[in-house]
């Protein structure tokens, strides 16, 4: 079997910096885990806390912390560092090779989905941000890691698209439904087409941070090639960059 991991994502119209920050690690014992991390303000700000939050996840899994213990060493670390003024959501997706098990770790009120044999289920609750308080305890949830296992996780800008003025907003049991049904699409097709929905029910113009993450676990791979692929549109801020006329190449370039 193979497992996938799709990430796709938008700032919030007329930013150029997220409050969500995400990144994917293997596991010591085999494996991967993706972090998700969604601070409760956006910009520059929620960029700072939400990467942090990140970075010091990634290093206590690295080091083989179990998911919910990170999570929580981390609450109270933000709650110390911030004086407990700027919690954030938090989401650790793991594959556990050393298991054989999916860990799904939720600071987080936003739901995630997951389907198994035809079925989608959800996984809901309110559980606390972290660094909102001392000894904050995360929701954790372990399922069995086998083929045709998809899991859908996304940030609350996606969860809330379409809900202005009274709007339905999105549906994501129903949208992965429907893509399960009939075909059998990558991870990053899901995520792309659900981030799209979200763009398109807030009228093109995120209302907030967008991110939605995607694991498959898929029959049997094509080959034994890891692969990773990354996509990184940049903004232009100032004028684009000419280069000069009449210059000479430079010499024993390194």
């Amino acid at each position: 079997m193979e497992i996938q991991i799709a990430v796709a994502k938008v700032t919030q119209h007329g930013s150029h910096e997220s409050g969500d920050s995400i990144e994917v690690i293997e596991r010591p014992n085999g494996g991967l885990s993706v972090v998700m991390s969604d601070a409760l303000t956006t910009g520059h700000l929620g960029k700072l806390v939400s990467g942090l939050v990140v970075r010091k996840v990634l290093s206590l899994l690295s080091d083989g912390i179990r998911d919910g213990a990170a999570a929580r060493a981390v609450s109270d670390f933000l709650f110390t560092e911030r004086n407990g003024r700027d919690p954030a959501y938090l989401n650790i997706l793991s594959a556990d090779l050393e298991t054989c098990t999916l860990v799904l770790t939720r600071n987080n009120p936003t739901p995630i989905f997951v389907a198994q044999s035809s079925r989608v289920e959800c996984l809901s609750g309110m559980p606390q941000p972290i660094g909102s308080a001392r000894n904050v305890r995360p929701s954790i949830s372990e399922i069995n890691l086998k083929k045709s296992t998809t899991v859908v996780m996304y940030t609350d800008g996606v969860m809330n698209s379409g809900t202005a003025n009274g709007g339905i907003g999105i549906d994501v049991c129903t949208l992965l439904e429907g893509m399960l049904e009939e075909q059998e699409p990558s991870a990053q097709v899901i995520a792309d087409s659900l981030l799209t929905q979200a763009i398109r029910l807030d009228q093109g113009r995120p209302r907030d941070d967008m991110s939605v993450v995607v694991l498959r676990v898929v029959t049997r791979p094509k080959d034994f090639i890891r692969r990773m692929f990354v996509r990184l549109p940049v903004i232009p801020t100032e004028a684009p960059f000419e280069e000069p006329e009449n210059e000479e190449p430079a010499q024993n370039p390194v």
